[in-house]
This record gives structure tokens, sequence and C-alpha cells, in this order.
């Protein structure tokens, strides 16, 4: 099974807009530091947003926006610790998942370098 096109387009425009500076909900906060920095802090929010996101029978997402403040508000947190996060965050959405394995399942992958 793949992900959905719906989901597949959710993502890709959460990562654009975090990673280029412009996320509107994290305006006036220095965060592009924490690529290189403090690496752990992109990792949590892309894991509250991965753990936040709903989608339908479909695939289609029901709250990419929500999704986004949960993300977005755990990084606004870590800039400003003056800043709380409403409502608290609940443990589900901030669990880090385990890792895929080191080697992909998939034998008819055509990178190389994956197999």
């Amino acid at each position: 099974m793949k992900l959905s096109n719906s989901f597949s387009g959710a993502l890709r425009t959460f990562a654009y807009f975090l990673s280029s500076g412009t996320h509107y909900q994290l305006e006036g906060i220095d965060y592009l530091k924490l690529y290189g920095e403090e690496p752990s802090a992109i990792e949590m929010a892309f894991a509250i947003y991965a753990n936040v996101i709903e989608l339908d029978e479909e695939g289609n997402v029901l709250n990419a926006k929500y999704a986004e403040k949960r993300a977005v508000d755990s990084i606004r947190a870590y800039c400003d610790p003056s800043f709380e996060v409403e409502p608290p965050y609940e443990q589900w959405e901030i669990d880090l998942h385990s890792a895929p394995p080191m080697k992909d399942n998939i034998k008819n992958n055509s990178c190389q370098h994956c197999i």
C-alpha cells in the first residue's frame, strides 16, 4: 500500500514551509538553525505531524492544518520557553515510533544503493 496523493501533498507542503523558514505559524521565530544544531526538535515536529494527521477511508487528509499547528507549536515552544502549547500534548502525539530496517524489504527497488 502506498501513501495517498492527499497525504503526500500535505506532507510536502508542510515540509516546504517548515524548511524554507516561511511557515506562517512560526513568523518571528528563528528556528531554521535547529536543522543543523538541534535536529531532534525538527524530528519531534515531524513525529507530531505524523501522529496527529488523520485520513479518511480513501486516504484524503482531514486535518492538515491542525496537524501542522500541533507540530509547529512544538518548535515554537522549543525556541520560546515562555510559549505554552495548548492543549498540552498527549503522549500519543509525541511518541517517537521505531525506525524502519536499514535495508528495504522490496526486491524490485530500482535504486541500486538501496538494495
